[in-house]
């Protein structure tokens, strides 16, 4: 193994995990410190030791002002969903606990990724892009926050799968075009925020969605305006990578959608055996979300009760006072449910199911539970 390929494989295993150890020592809310004081360091290593290639690209300027427009219309969309859903103070404004770590990491990632991508090694390549995921949940998630099930689904929603769809983005653009429209581009869609005082209340179920939609609508735009050429001269190499990547986010983000319940349809896991024989535990229930529609006694309706997502069939309905009242009952369960559901408690109405894909997920919440 030639010398320069040999301290490439020996810096970029060796960041991973340095990375990785800091995913579980690092304390609450330190992630981000840790990995830029890690990567800091590192990242004069690669300058320093590792052979930098250019990058012929006839398109560069031309793309990195156009990634710095993207990013400015993504920011100022993200602001005017608070005219829909309001605005929060920013806990964060001109915090520079925030903004140095978090700066630092998406500059080193964006120089090693680019000095990497040069080499043309895969292996190197595919290292690389593992510990720039990483060292981006690192700085923007909070991996010792995770005390429940929920919380740990919304560090995989908000920070991991966006972290690995952006990685696949900014992986593409620093081969072709170097790193400084990722860095523009990260620059105005991260850090920006922590520069202004207020933060849009958006759901945070809509807000992962659309950080998994973006970077896959921006990577689609730029290949398909500039890349279309190259594509053609390289239709005769294996397109079954792009393919299955594309099929994988796509089933991600529809995943997305449907257990943000901010859509027309929802999705619930079935975890009891209240309803066996018609939604069996592990099967995912698929629902409209209600908006008053008509409700007819022996449909099955989810809503919510004490805290809790519960999916159950209409035994009865009564009109009392005025009010609809809905009684419920688990097919599997000898008595119905005790007292009554009002319309304000009805998330929606089950209209089919999906036998068995819910049991990862049922797992994932047992190991939170013992």
């Amino acid at each position: 193994m030639r010398p320069d390929k040999k301290r490439l494989y020996i810096l970029t295993i060796s960041t991973l995990a340095l990375l990785l150890i800091a995913c579980f020592l690092s304390g609450q809310n330190s992630g981000r410190i840790a990995a830029a004081i890690l990567l800091a360091p590192l990242t004069v290593l690669f300058w320093f030791l590792v052979k930098k290639r250019g990058i012929p690209s006839m398109n560069r300027q031309t793309v990195t002002l156009l990634l710095g427009v993207i990013g400015l219309v993504y920011l100022i969309l993200y602001f005017l969903t608070g005219i829909s859903f309001g605005f929060l103070r920013n806990p964060s404004f001109l915090k520079l606990g925030y903004i140095l770590p978090i700066a630092t990491v998406i500059v080193s990632t964006e120089v090693i990724r680019w000095i990497v991508r040069a080499q043309g090694d895969k292996w190197a390549d595919l290292i690389t892009y593992f510990l720039c995921v990483i060292a981006e949940v690192l700085a923007l998630g909070n991996l010792h926050g995770i005390h429940n099930f929920p919380s740990f689904m919304d560090l995989l929603a908000l920070t991991v799968f966006p972290s690995v769809v952006g990685g696949i983005l900014y992986h593409y653009l620093s081969l072709r075009y170097g790193p400084l429209p990722n860095l523009i581009y990260r620059g105005l869609t991260t850090l920006a925020v922590y520069f202004i005082p207020v933060s849009s209340a958006i759901p945070d179920s809509l807000l992962a969605f659309a950080r998994l939609f973006v970077p896959l609508a921006v990577l689609l735009f730029i290949d398909t305006l500039f890349e279309k050429k190259r594509r053609y001269a390289l239709q005769k190499k294996s397109k079954v990578a792009p393919i299955v990547t594309a099929v994988a986010v796509l089933i991600l983000a529809g995943f997305i959608m449907l257990i943000s319940n901010q859509f027309q349809y929802g999705a619930l896991v079935i975890a009891t055996d209240s309803m066996t024989g018609e939604l069996n535990k592990g099967d995912v229930s698929i629902f409209e979300s209600y908006e008053g529609q008509a409700i007819e006694k022996g449909q099955i309706i989810v809503f919510e009760k004490n805290g809790s997502m519960i999916v159950h069939r209409v035994v009865d309905i009564q009109r009392v006072n005025g009010q609809t009242q809905y009684f419920t009952k688990g097919d599997a369960n000898e008595e119905a449910d005790g007292g009554f559901v009002t319309r304000a408690q009805i998330v929606g109405i089950v209209q089919f199911k999906v036998p068995y894909v819910g049991y990862p997920t049922l797992w994932l919440r047992s190991l939170f539970e013992k």
